[in-house]
């Protein structure tokens, strides 16, 4: 078993909180890592509701389902059975110890009201995304640490694994890793989406149009690092903009795609403003895309898309589990001006990252990271632009050239 970073966050959380819910997209390995928890660490008894006996139990009587069971438990695949959510407040209410519940869900929970609404001040929410790159090698990646740090910490010199291109192929999921050949990863990621789509969307929502959904997810990939257009993809795809943004949510609530909302000193206008959308592994895009190595080593336009998107899903990983609490961002001006991806830290320190799929770089390259610097002024902690050579480089005061191994080199 390949040790996942969160494990330890997991664990205390467990130790002070009395519902604690694992949630993420299907097939990263939820079920293997909370068993792992309840056979040593943290012993519970295990439920899930793939078993057609205890989901029945849990559908037909909730309360008494709750009441009857010892606990610690583990309840795995949650967003089912979201009746229960009631039924665990009230028990928690009764008693509220910590580590009694260990929940699973392949559904964003924040967007399933019962359990969100019901377990509001009781629950602590954790995500698990597909491996990252460390999890991978066996590392604990600090690179979102590192950003905030005074100063850089260096990188590692093993660069052991795969090429980079390699490592956009395949991605994170756990059973992706073991596909050797291309044609192997095809055959499962679209058994993967039609399992989501037919499985996990049917179960959330009514939804008329389901056959439309492949179409409109392969049509975001065509857009992933690009500011979301509703108008443009409702168009696109013939639908209304109300339908549009109800498809989106279940794929959001599934974990397909990932929305980054831009950076405003306004905190009302991040809200409101155009995000940008990711796929939410660089594998899944890639097949989305259907394109290959060939393709993503001759084609710098769609290099830089894939890339851009391993950063951006990359990062997202290490936040869960990194000791400085940062919310990522995007940054653009009218006049132009972006950045990548805007970390924002304790203190609103502020941290600027910019990837290009290129290995040749020149100052120019930093005219996004030097315009946001000058636009939050003493907030403004470092700029980073992420790029395929393999230098650490300086470039001026607070600005710096990584390589983009270096989100799982640095510090190690």
């Amino acid at each position: 078993m390949i040790y996942r970073n969160i494990s330890r966050p997991l664990l205390d959380a467990l130790g002070d909180t009395p519902v604690v819910l694992l949630h993420g997209a299907r097939q990263t390995g939820k079920t293997t890592l909370v068993r792992a928890i309840a056979e040593n660490e943290h012993p519970a008894r295990y439920l899930t509701f793939d078993d057609p006996a205890v989901l029945g139990a849990a559908q037909s009587d909730p309360q008494g389902f709750i009441e009857r069971i010892d606990d610690p438990v583990v309840l795995d695949g949650v967003q089912r059975v979201p009746e229960l959510a009631l039924a665990i407040k009230l028990s928690v209410d009764r008693r509220r110890e910590p580590g009694r519940f260990l929940l699973t869900g392949s559904a964003n929970v924040l967007q399933v009201p019962n359990l969100s609404d019901s377990l509001a001040g009781r629950m602590e929410i954790q995500s698990l995304w597909p491996f990252s790159q460390g999890e991978i090698g066996g590392v604990r990646e600090p690179f979102v640490d590192a950003m905030f740090a005074k100063r850089l910490p260096k990188l590692s010199e093993k660069v052991n694994g795969p090429a980079l291109i390699d490592r956009l192929l395949v991605g994170g999921y756990p059973e992706v890793q073991k596909s050797r050949s291309a044609a192997r990863r095809r055959q499962w990621f679209a058994s993967y989406i039609n399992t989501i789509l037919q499985r996990d969307v049917r179960d959330l929502a009514n939804i008329e149009g389901l056959a439309l959904m492949p179409r409109l997810l392969a049509l975001l990939a065509t857009r992933a690092g690009a500011l979301l257009n509703f108008a443009d993809v409702a168009r696109s795809i013939q639908i209304p903009q109300t339908t549009l943004k109800r498809y989106l949510a279940l794929l959001e609530t599934t974990f397909l795609v990932q929305l980054l909302l831009p950076w405003y000193s306004n905190l009302g206008l991040r809200i409101v403003k155009s995000p940008k959308l990711y796929i939410s592994d660089s594998g899944l895009l890639v097949h989305l895309l259907n394109t290959d190595r060939e393709r993503l080593g001759s084609d710098p336009s769609q290099l830089g898309r894939v890339l851009e998107n391993f950063v951006v899903t990359e990062l997202r990983k290490q936040m869960s589990w990194s000791k400085v609490f940062a919310k990522m961002y995007h940054y653009r001006t009218r006049t132009g001006s972006e950045v990548d991806i805007v970390l924002e830290g304790a203190g609103a320190r502020i941290v600027g990252i910019e990837i290009k799929a290129s290995a040749t770089i020149s100052a120019g390259d930093f005219k996004g990271l030097k315009a946001l610097a000058e636009a939050v002024g003493d907030r403004f902690h470092r700029g980073v632009l992420l790029y395929t050579g393999k230098e650490a480089l300086p470039f001026g005061k607070q600005m710096h050239a990584l390589p983009v191994s270096a989100l799982w080199r640095i510090g190690q």
